[in-house]
C-alpha cells in the first residue's frame, strides 16, 4: 500500500515540477525555482524513497525503468541551470543525466575520428606534447605520451571531468558523505591511512582518532608477538601466521606481502617469520598452508567482518580444528586471533574478544588493505614501523590526488586515459606490466578492485548505461609476460599497457663481461614472411617509474590505483564501492550448499534447479557417494 502510495506522489510530483520549470518564461526565475525545487526534492526522494518499503518483485523491474525515465527526463529540464552543486541530494537528481548525454562526452566522441587519421609514430616526434604529457610526484615519474591523445584530447578530458563534477565527487568522498548510496555509506578507506591530526568526518564524527585506537592496538600486539612476550599454549613463539580472508581481505594483503618479502628493510625485519594467507576453500589451500607449520609456533588470523563469510569461516573451523586436536581446545584463545566488529561470534568460536580487531562499514572488501584486515597479519611479519611507512606512502597520494590541480594529478590522469581508450576508442583490456617479480601479485589485486569496482551495467540512479564501462584487467611480471601474452599486444587485439619500472631493484645483481649483441640492421626477410614480421604499432601504453620498492613506494602504487579506479566510477556516473553481482554470487551458491545437503544427509533428489545444473550435482553426488554422511573429523595433510 505504501508503495503504490509513493508511487503515485513522485509521479505526482514529477508532474508539478515539469510543468512548472516549462511556464517561466524568465531564465533568471527558472534558475532560482529549480534551485528551491532541488532542495524540496531532496525532502520527497527521503520521504518516498528512503523510508518507505520497496515495491513487491514482480512491479520492480517496470517500476525502475518507470522512474529511470521520469528522473531522466526531469534531469533533462534542470541541466542548463545549474552547476556542480555540493548538495547530496541535488547531485543525486542531477546525475540521473546520464554522462554520455552531455556535449562534452558527445565532443569527445566526435573527436575520436580526429585521433583515428593520426599515429603514435608521427605524435612522438612532436617533443613539446611529449612534454606536456609528463610529471613527476614525490619520486614517482609518470610518462603517457604514448597514449593515443593530442593535447586537444587531453584538454577535452578535463572538459568531461569538469562535466562530470569530478571534484566536487572527489571531495565528497573524502568529507564522509554517503556516495555508496545503494548501502547508504561512507567510502572512507583514505582515513585508513590518514595522520593522527587529520579531522574526516563520517556522520558528523571524527573517524580518524577510532582509526588510530586500532592501530595503536595493531602496534602493541604485533610488538608483544614478535618479541615473545606473547607465546603459544606450551610457551613457544608463534614465529608463523596464517591469515585467513578471502576477496579484499586477501588479495590486498597478499599483494603488499609479496611486495615487501625481497625488500632488504622488510626482509630483514621479517627475521625468519613466516607469513601465509588461506583463501580458497578446497582443502589444498588448506592443506599447503599448514604444511611444515607446527600449531605450537602458529598463530592465526581470522578476517571476516561479520563473522559469518561462508567460506573463510570454514577454513577457521578448519584450522580451530588443527589446533585444537593437536594442543587441545584451550589453545585457541591463546593462538587464534579475529579481524572482525561481531564480537559475539567471535567469543562463541573461541577466540578471545579482547584479542579482536575492528574497522568499519565505510571500508570496502577490496579497499582494506590499510585497515587491520592486513595491517594486522603484515605487521605481525614485518613489524609495525614497516607497515606505517606503506601507510604513509598511501597517505601522500591520498594528498596528492585530493588537492593537486587535475593536469599534475596523476590518479586523475590515468583514470581519465582509461575512460578515452574503454568508452572512446573502444579498448575492453588493460595490461598492467611490472618489471619486478615483487609486483607479481599487483596484477591479482587491481583485478578484484577495478572488476568488482566498477563492472556494472547502470548508473548510480539506477539507469541502464547506453556505454561501456569497466575494463579486463590482467598482467604478469615484465619478461614472464614477453613470454607469455605479448604476442596478442604486439599483433593482435589492441591492448592499453601499464609499464611500471623500477629504478633500482630489491635485489640487484651484476655480471663480469655480460654483453649486449647489437641490433642486426637487415635481416633480408624472405618475402612470404614479411606479414609475419610486420607490427603496424599506434598501440597505447604509459609508463610509472618508480625509484624503488619498498613499503612506501608499495603504498603509493596502491593508493594510485584505487583512485585510478574511483576517477573512472564517478566519470561514468556508477557506484564504484558495491558488489551486488558478489551478493547475486553467494546467493545462488547458498541454495547449492544447502541441497548438496539435503541430498547427502536426507537423501533428497535435487530440485529447484534449471536442468544443467540439476545433471552436474546429480553426477557430482554419485560420484561422490563414498563421502559418509556423518564422516569424522579428516585434516588434510601433504
Amino acid at each position: 500500500m505504501a508503495y503504490y502510495l509513493s508511487s503515485s506522489l513522485v509521479e505526482w510530483w514529477f508532474h508539478l515540477i515539469s510543468r512548472s520549470v516549462a511556464a517561466l518564461s524568465s531564465p533568471i526565475l527558472k534558475v532560482l525555482y529549480a534551485t528551491l525545487l532541488s532542495r524540496l526534492n531532496g525532502l520527497i526522494h527521503g520521504i518516498f524513497f528512503q523510508f518507505l518499503p520497496p515495491p513487491p518483485v514482480s512491479n520492480f523491474s517496470s517500476y525502475l525503468d518507470t522512474l529511470s525515465a521520469q528522473t531522466h527526463q526531469i534531469a533533462n529540464i534542470f541541466s542548463p541551470f545549474h552547476h556542480c552543486s555540493s548538495q547530496p541530494f541535488f547531485n543525486h537528481l542531477q546525475m540521473a543525466t546520464l554522462i554520455s548525454d552531455t556535449a562534452p562526452w558527445k565532443d569527445l566522441k566526435a573527436h575520436v575520428a580526429e585521433i583515428d587519421k593520426t599515429h603514435l609514430r608521427d605524435l612522438m616526434t612532436d617533443t613539446d606534447r611529449c612534454k606536456s604529457m609528463m610529471l613527476e610526484f614525490d619520486g614517482i615519474f609518470l610518462d603517457y605520451s604514448r597514449q593515443r591523445t593530442t593535447v586537444d584530447t587531453v584538454s577535452k578530458l578535463f572538459t568531461l571531468a569538469e562535466a562530470a563534477c569530478l571534484k566536487e565527487k572527489i571531495n565528497s568522498m573524502f568529507n564522509g558523505e554517503h556516495i555508496n548510496s545503494t548501502e547508504n555509506r561512507s567510502v572512507l578507506h583514505v582515513a585508513l591511512r590518514a595522520s593522527k591530526d587529520t579531522v574526516i568526518n563520517s556522520d558528523g564524527k571524527n573517524v580518524v582518532p577510532d582509526v588510530w585506537q586500532v592501530l595503536d592496538k595493531i602496534r602493541e600486539f604485533s610488538d608483544k608477538v614478535r618479541n615473545g612476550s606473547w607465546v603459544g599454549a606450551t610457551g613457544k613463539a608463534l614465529t608463523n601466521v596464517i591469515a585467513i580472508g578471502i576477496g579484499g581481505s586477501f588479495l590486498g594483503p597478499l599483494f603488499v606481502h609479496t611486495a615487501l618479502q625481497t625488500d632488504p628493510e622488510a626482509s630483514k625485519s621479517a627475521g625468519g617469520r613466516q607469513l601465509r594467507f588461506l583463501a580458497n576453500v578446497d582443502p589444498v589451500d588448506v592443506a599447503r598452508n599448514i604444511s611444515g607449520f607446527d600449531p605450537e609456533t602458529t598463530l592465526v588470523v581470522v578476517v571476516s567482518k561479520t563473522f559469518t563469510t561462508a567460506e573463510t569461516m570454514l577454513n577457521a573451523r578448519t584450522l580451530r580444528e588443527w589446533i585444537s586436536s593437536a594442543l587441545g581446545p584451550q589453545a585457541v584463545s591463546k593462538h587464534m586471533v579475529a579481524v572482525s566488529t561481531n564480537l559475539k561470534l567471535v567469543e562463541k568460536f573461541g577466540i578471545d574478544p579482547n584479542n579482536a580487531f575492528a574497522f568499519w562499514d565505510w571500508v570496502g572488501g577490496r579497499y582494506s588493505v590499510c585497515s587491520a584486515v592486513g595491517v594486522l597479519p603484515l605487521s605481525l611479519q614485518y613489524g609495525f614501523s614497516v607497515i606505517e611507512k606503506f601507510l604513509k606512502g598511501a597517505r601522500s597520494i591520498d594528498q596528492h590526488f585530493q588537492s593537486t590541480p587535475f593536469e599534475n594529478n596523476i590518479p586523475v590522469l590515468l583514470g581519465l586515459l582509461s575512460i578515452w581508450n574503454v568508452s572512446f576508442l573502444g579498448y575492453p583490456a588493460r595490461a598492467i606490466l611490472p618489471y619486478t617479480q615483487a609486483l607479481e601479485k599487483l596484477a591479482p589485486h587491481i583485478q578484484q578492485v577495478s572488476m568488482e569496482s566498477n563492472g556494472k551495467g547502470v548508473s548510480i540512479d539506477g539507469v541502464r548505461l547506453p556505454f561501456e564501462a569497466g575494463e579486463i584487467d590482467f598482467g604478469e611480471p615484465g619478461t614472464n609476460g614477453q613470454h607469455s601474452f605479448y604476442q596478442l599486444i604486439h599483433q593482435g587485439r589492441v591492448i592499453p599497457c601499464d609499464f611500471i619500472g623500477i629504478v633500482k631493484s630489491q635485489q640487484p645483481v651484476y655480471l663480469r663481461d655480460e654483453v649486449t649483441p647489437e641490433q642486426l640492421q637487415s635481416e633480408n626477410v624472405a618475402s612470404h614472411l614479411i606479414p609475419h614480421k610486420t607490427f603496424s604499432g599506434n598501440r597505447p601504453s604509459l609508463s610509472l617509474l618508480l625509484p624503488s620498492l619498498d613499503a612506501y613506494r608499495t603504498g603509493q602504487l596502491l593508493a594510485i590505483y584505487e583512485h585510478r579506479i574511483a576517477v573512472e566510477g564517478f566519470i561514468w556516473g556508477i557506484n564504484s564501492f558495491d558488489q551486488w553481482g558478489v551478493e547475486l554470487g553467494k546467493s545462488l551458491a547458498s541454495h547449492v550448499r544447502k541441497q548438496l545437503h539435503a541430498s547427502r544427509k536426507k537423501g533428497e533428489s535435487v530440485e529447484g534447479f534449471n536442468f544443467s545444473t540439476t545433471k552436474l550435482l546429480t553426477r557430482y553426488l554419485e560420484a561422490s557417494a563414498d563421502v559418509p554422511s556423518e564422516p569424522t573429523t579428516l585434516l588434510p595433510k601433504i
